[in-house]
């Protein structure tokens, strides 16, 4: 049989992997709306790594707990949830339909809770036995990562800009958790990020175009 902690850390790969195909493969149907199935298709696989090889809802239930620790890990975490609030100042006028802003708002409430959950919870508990910094860094390289598959049908979401945006807010909140042991605040600080940088116009690239 396979070794289950083997698929815990290839399970990163395999993801983003899956993203690329689902990317190209939508991205010839439906354009930049390839978006909608690409984090469909990803939080199943989230949950189902998280469900199939931890302990489910018992981890989600230690992963909630209150911080322990100081405050500061915290505060810093939530502070990079304020990384894209310009972008919210700049065009929050491109959510002008609700095709628009309804994936926006429901990406900005689910995706924290199970991207969380999985590059944070999930990947850090599964590397306990590593350095800190080796998982730290681990979970951070896969975060930003799969991140830039977003930028194969969006020209916003491309380039070096999301690899360093994602690489720092994943290795903040990878320390945060190592840290306070909680996902509370983190969840929150993904929030932040997910609402500001207005997701669905991004991916549409209304950021250059201006109107829908």
């Amino acid at each position: 049989m396979p070794n289950p902690k083997r698929i815990v850390l290839i399970s990163p790969f395999l993801i983003t992997a899956i993203n690329v195909i689902v990317s190209f493969t939508f991205g010839e149907i439906i354009g930049k709306w390839a978006f909608i199935p690409i984090v469909l298709i990803e939080w199943i696989l989230f949950m189902f790594f998280v469900f199939k090889y931890g302990d489910g809802k018992y981890s989600i239930k230690r992963w909630l707990q209150k911080p322990k620790g100081s405050i500061v890990w915290s505060i810093l975490a939530v502070s990079m949830g304020l990384i894209t609030l310009p972008l919210f100042l700049m065009h929050h006028g491109t959510l002008t339909h609700w095709t628009i802003w309804l994936p926006w708002i429901l990406l900005a409430l689910i995706n924290p809770w199970i991207e969380e959950f999985y590059y944070r919870g999930f990947l850090l508990e599964n590397t306990t036995e590593w350095k800190n910094w080796k998982a730290i860094l681990f979970s951070t390289l896969v975060f930003s990562m799969n991140h830039a598959v977003f930028g194969i049908n969006s020209e916003v979401n491309s380039g070096f800009t999301i690899l360093i945006s994602t690489f720092i807010m994943g290795l903040v909140w990878a320390i945060t958790f190592k840290k306070t042991k909680s996902l509370r605040w983190l969840i929150f600080a993904h929030f932040l990020v997910d609402f500001f940088s207005l997701s669905a116009p991004a991916f549409l690239d209304l950021f250059e175009t201006g109107k829908f």
